[in-house]
């Protein structure tokens, strides 16, 4: 029997929202727009993505005309996006309202065909009825009568203030390298957010640094984190060393600026057929950390995070 409680209600300037809790952890999804993962922490405590409610990161221009006009909010919380990047396609406004299914634990959105993009998209939720781990699938369906090459990208805005935690790849390669970083034009090796570890490449979100920072990894681990005021944010993917990924071959990626930190998974770039989709699978744990983690010591941090991850 599912013990996973799930009502409608408004939530904050976002209207009607689905709410989903295990009693442990709690999670609203928003149903007027998006769909977005819009809250996810604690019952009753803060909540660890961001809401963007003074629509801070958006684009407008002509470029939207071909979706019909409008533009695209940042809006906060995780979203599904494709690979590889690009104006207009990427930014499609994720503005109307969603559909979704109950099902066991969870439920299943489902967004309007995207016009011009020719693609459609769903999030499937589904929550552990008795821990903090929710698994989330992400599926986009090709509508067009002609073949479209992308990603699934799942992205996930974290609140500020926090520490992104990327395990580095430590597969023994011999002569061969067994590393890929990916920069953005943007990205200054020396940001003094980013600490470059053996095993770990830290990001920190500073509100006080407005420049731009994006990496890309080919993350083998399959997890990255989000550590702040004694909780950890962890979200697993899948790393396959047999497909190609966007963006140099990465799998991971992780933006920030003085608004937001992004921790963002990757699935194989694809060819579909006309009605042919893809998926991604997310799985997403939320510990509580009894005591500071020791960011500045790797080694100690490694053995921690063993018992944690």
């Amino acid at each position: 029997m599912s013990n996973t409680i799930i009502t409608k209600d408004t939530y904050g300037q976002w209207g009607e929202c689905l709410f989903l809790t295990n009693g442990t952890v709690e999670l609203v999804v928003t149903l007027d727009l998006g769909p977005r993962i819009i809250r996810f922490g604690f019952n009753g405590e803060e909540n660890l993505l961001l809401e963007d409610t003074e629509a801070k990161i958006r684009q407008d221009g002509e470029q939207f005309d071909v979706f019909g006009g409008g533009g695209w909010k940042l809006y906060g919380g995780h979203r599904l996006w494709t690979s590889p990047e690009a104006s207009p396609r990427t930014y499609y406004p994720d503005n109307n309202p969603v559909s979704y299914e109950l099902i066991e634990n969870g439920a299943i959105f489902t967004a309007d065909v995207e016009q011009w993009n020719g693609v459609q998209k769903t999030i499937t939720i589904q929550m552990n009825p008795t821990t903090g781990e929710v698994t989330i699938d992400h599926k986009i369906v090709n509508v067009n009568a002609w073949p479209i090459e992308l990603a699934p990208w799942a992205i996930t805005v974290m609140s500020t203030d926090g520490t992104a935690i990327i395990p580095q790849t430590s597969r023994e390669t011999g002569f061969l390298p067994n590393r890929i970083v990916s920069l953005w034009p943007y990205s200054k090796m020396n940001d003094p957010r980013v600490t470059w570890g053996d095993k770990f490449i830290f990001i920190q979100q500073d509100p006080t640094e407005k420049d731009s920072f994006k990496l890309g990894t080919n993350n083998e681990a399959g997890w990255a984190a989000y550590y702040k005021n004694n909780s950890l944010f962890v979200k697993y993917h899948n790393h396959d060393i047999n497909v190609t990924y966007p963006d140099h071959n990465v799998s991971f990626e992780c933006y920030t600026n003085d608004i937001i930190l992004e921790l963002e998974s990757l699935g194989a770039l694809q060819t579909l057929q006309p009605q042919e989709a893809c998926d991604h699978q997310e799985k997403w744990a939320l510990i509580r950390v009894t005591e500071d983690l020791p960011i500045t010591d790797q080694d100690l941090l490694e053995q921690k995070l063993k018992n944690l991850i």
